[in-house]
């Protein structure tokens, strides 16, 4: 570590003239950057043909609501993983998160995307610590700045949820509206720069369990690295651990490339993915995204192609994003389904254990007590495993469920064969039908001509041996 923080001040002392600079800190003579590739690769200027997508959005949401949230509320879902779905979420755009140290151009990157450059809806930034504040940026009819505690009230957004860090910290998050383009399709949020010399409690807020929330809704998370800040402190190794499962949607960026020559490019090109090895643990090495992202022409003398490759590649990404919107949305509900199907399994076992155990003579908090604390002694999950098609990669952890039990007594529970009505049906087989049958149909109807609205069991007859009705011939 400590010859990484030497690679990381040689670096800064070989930066060359004037490059350490924000956009703001450039000469207004300073040429502007060609932004055709932006415009052609997110397809900005192109008229998008009417979709399905609110029809889609609507139907997805009757899903979630008469199939899925019924055993979830049940069975206390989001006491267990703190996640709860709200129709803002349901209907929202896709998000793209922004995380790194700061000053690592991160807002300079979002300006440049947007075009915000020199215009009244530009971020602030600038070579100190300048960003303070969670902010989102979203579509709107004109420029408006919303105040998190409006953001938070405002069940129709979907940050309604982030009321329960705080006070302190809905004084430090902000909305601001802005009518672009490329907001109609995307939401983006800018995040404080990380400081490893601060401690976490001096934010006044719980910033890691911030950051979670946000990166459990991302579709796309953007780690910004600069040449002179590659060493990884405790705040960004905690970073790394809270989005661990996630690697599919992280995008690293080495950004301010053109600062450096190749030979030293090269170098700390190295020393970022040997800083980043022991915190990415996959097997395929990350992708790095090596460019300058802000507003102005190359520094001559550099690798100007190979950057403009790879910031297309990576707008690319992005687009794919926003192109399978839909899809993501449908998957991610339907995973949330699979896991909220499972803790009402692994909750039902362990009653039906508890009242095989009880007798007339027993103490039922000591019974219990035994359960929660070995549950591999009663085959708790190995009976889910064994009776149900549930991947043991999907099980939630054991010891998360001594927490849960200790807040919700196990007597406040029923037995999923206790949860039928003769007019609505069971529970457990409304989630079966929504992840086996609804949730897939609705996804195989994209694009292919049907009618969202149309897939309900009185027209599809879900309670017979399903058809692959959505097969191309």
């Amino acid at each position: 570590m400590r010859a990484l923080v030497l690679l990381c001040c040689f670096v800064a002392s070989l930066l060359l003239p004037g490059q350490a600079e924000e956009a703001e800190d450039v000469s207004e003579e300073a040429p502007l950057r060609d932004r055709s590739h932006i415009e052609k690769t997110l397809m900005l200027n192109e008229e998008k043909p009417i979709d399905d997508y609110p029809v889609v959005l609507q139907r997805l949401r009757k899903i979630y609501h008469s199939s899925i949230k019924p055993l979830e509320q049940s069975y206390k879902y989001n006491e267990l993983r703190q996640h709860e779905i709200t129709d803002g979420e349901i209907t929202s755009k896709p998000m793209v998160l922004f995380l790194g140290p700061w000053s690592v151009g991160k807002s300079t990157m979002i300006n440049y995307l947007l075009g915000l450059e020199n215009t009244r809806y530009q971020l602030y930034t600038g070579a100190e610590p300048t960003t303070s504040e969670f902010t989102v940026l979203m579509h709107g009819p004109k420029l408006k700045t919303i105040e998190g505690i409006v953001m938070a009230a405002d069940s129709a957004r979907s940050f309604s949820p982030l009321e329960k860090f705080g006070q302190n910290f809905l004084e430090k998050l902000i909305g601001i509206e802005v009518p672009h383009k490329l907001l109609e399709r995307v939401t983006f949020v800018d995040t404080p720069g990380i400081i490893e010399n601060r401690k976490q409690q001096e934010r006044g807020y719980p910033f890691n369990d911030v950051c979670q929330w946000f990166i459990d809704r991302a579709d796309l998370i953007f780690v910004v690295f600069d040449p002179t800040k590659l060493d990884v402190g405790l705040e960004l190794e905690m970073l790394f651990r809270q989005l661990k499962g996630r690697e599919s949607q992280i995008r690293i960026i080495l950004n301010k490339a053109d600062n450096l020559a190749t030979q030293m490019l090269m170098r700390v090109y190295g020393a970022l993915f040997w800083s980043l090895a022991p915190l990415i643990n996959v097997t395929e090495p990350p992708r790095v995204y090596v460019s300058s992202f802000w507003p102005y022409e190359y520094k001559p003398d550099t690798h100007q192609d190979l950057f403009l490759k790879e910031e297309i590649s990576l707008l690319e990404d992005l687009n794919q994003v926003i192109e399978n919107r839909l899809e993501n949305k449908i998957a991610f509900i339907r995973q949330h389904a699979i896991r909220v199907r499972i803790h009402a399994l692994l909750v039902d076992r362990y009653l039906q254990t508890y009242k095989e155990k009880m007798t007339f003579f027993s103490d039922g908090e000591l019974v219990f007590k035994d359960i929660v604390e070995d549950p591999d002694k009663f085959y708790i999950f190995k009976t889910i495993l064994a009776k149900t098609n549930v991947s043991k990669f999907d099980l939630p952890n054991r010891e998360a469920y001594k927490d849960f039990f200790g807040i919700n007594p196990i007597s406040s529970f029923k037995l999923l064969s206790q949860q039928c009505s003769y007019m609505g049906g069971c529970f457990l087989e409304k989630i079966e039908r929504a992840i086996t049958q609804e949730l897939p149909g609705l996804l195989g109807s994209l694009g292919l001509g049907k009618n969202p609205g149309a897939l309900n069991c009185d027209k599809t007859g879900c309670g017979e041996t399903p058809k692959n009705r959505y097969r191309k011939p």
